[in-house]
């Protein structure tokens, strides 16, 4: 008895922390977007865009930083599986220092849905800004890869697929944490800067590493970097 009221009170749980399955009302064709990387100080920056089928449900599914390595990349599987289209898009480094991290974002975002095999008609984002996508309407929703599917979706495809290509970066460039800290600023990067200096993939505009208080030295390659991010990034179901 006891554990059949554990498990309804489990159930209760989940049930009440189920994410939406959609924003609009109108039944228009949706997707989410979000993104992966923006404080990094290096690597690029991912976004995925994500069409669900109508009323999708998964309990598991939440916001990529609340879930485990292991458990992201299940989900990853699932969602690839599941969606009726989905797609990455990436904004390198390079185009970062030259305009800027939320454009770049935005950017990332654009070229993920510019690869959906399916037209979304309506657009939700995380956060609370955006570059409109031609004429599609959308809205922005602060953390709302905790409250929609969509954009949950598209924070584990963003976030997995950006892992993938920092564990590559790691080992050409195996100085800084990257396979750990995926290019964020922890003390075992800046040790690694500091004792190695710059890689091609770090972001130069950013803080600190624009204008250091001493030169800072062109790090070399251990071996030829497999960086060659694997687009396109797409999917669709048709069944």
């Amino acid at each position: 008895m006891l554990k059949t009221m554990v498990e309804v009170e489990q159930r209760y749980l989940i049930y009440n922390n189920m994410l939406e399955s959609c924003y609009n009302t109108q039944g228009l064709t949706e997707a989410g977007c979000d993104e992966a990387g923006r404080g990094c100080l290096a690597g690029s920056v991912y976004a995925a865009a994500v069409i669900l089928p109508p009323g999708y449900e998964n309990e598991e599914l939440n916001d990529s930083k609340q879930l485990s390595a292991r458990r992201r990349y299940a989900l990853r599987e699932r969602i690839q599986h599941d969606a009726l289209a989905w797609a990455v898009g990436v904004v390198t480094a390079e185009e970062i220092d030259q305009i800027n991290i939320l454009n770049a974002s935005f950017l990332a975002m654009h070229r993920a849905l510019d690869q959906l095999r399916v037209r979304p008609e309506f657009i939700i984002v995380d956060g609370n800004r955006f570059t409109p996508y031609g004429e599609v309407p959308h809205e922005t929703i602060v953390k709302g890869d905790g409250k929609y599917l969509s954009i949950a979706a598209a924070s584990v495809l963003a976030k997995t697929y950006r892992d993938d290509y920092m564990h590559r970066l790691h080992k050409a460039y195996p100085y800084y944490g990257w396979d750990t800290n995926a290019g964020y600023p922890t003390k075992a990067h800046f040790k690694g800067i500091y004792a190695h200096g710059l890689t091609p993939f770090h972001r130069r505009s950013y803080a600190g590493l624009d204008s250091p208080l001493v030169p800072l030295p062109e790090c070399e390659a251990t071996e030829k970097p497999e960086v060659a991010d694997v687009l396109p990034l797409w999917g669709v179901n048709q069944a």
